[in-house]
């Protein structure tokens, strides 16, 4: 058998990193809810972190990232971002800063054919 973390078996891997767990028992995130460290956060100890908690914490120090940009930064499924998630908001390490909004009107014509022209100018 090989430790978590090393083996070729990521379902093992995941079902440690989540110490078992399948969903959070509370505090569910939305893809697009954004994810900021909490002004506490320095304070509070990282002892008891796994190395993904810690890698979350690390990605949260530049700014805010929403739930779904931190599943691909760090290569883990939802589920597991999510169940992470909740453990450090239970902890004090995060807070939310609400969610990322779509713009209600299309950008104007002229706007998108500029951006087009530049990019083929690339």
């Amino acid at each position: 058998m090989t430790t978590a973390g090393h083996g070729s078996d990521p379902l093992v891997r995941m079902y440690v990193v989540t110490g078992g767990r399948h969903s959070a028992t509370r505090n569910h995130f939305d893809f697009v809810t954004l994810i900021a460290l909490s002004p506490y956060s320095a304070q509070l100890s990282r002892a008891q972190l796994n190395p993904e908690m810690n890698a979350i914490l690390g990605l949260l120090v530049r700014s805010a990232q929403s739930v779904a940009e931190l599943g691909a930064l760090l290569n883990l499924p939802m589920s597991v971002i999510r169940i992470l998630l909740a453990d450090l908001m239970e902890t004090g390490h995060i807070t939310t800063e609400g969610r990322i909004h779509i713009a209600d009107e299309a950008p104007e014509r002229m706007i998108l054919e500029a951006v087009l022209e530049g990019l083929q100018k690339l």
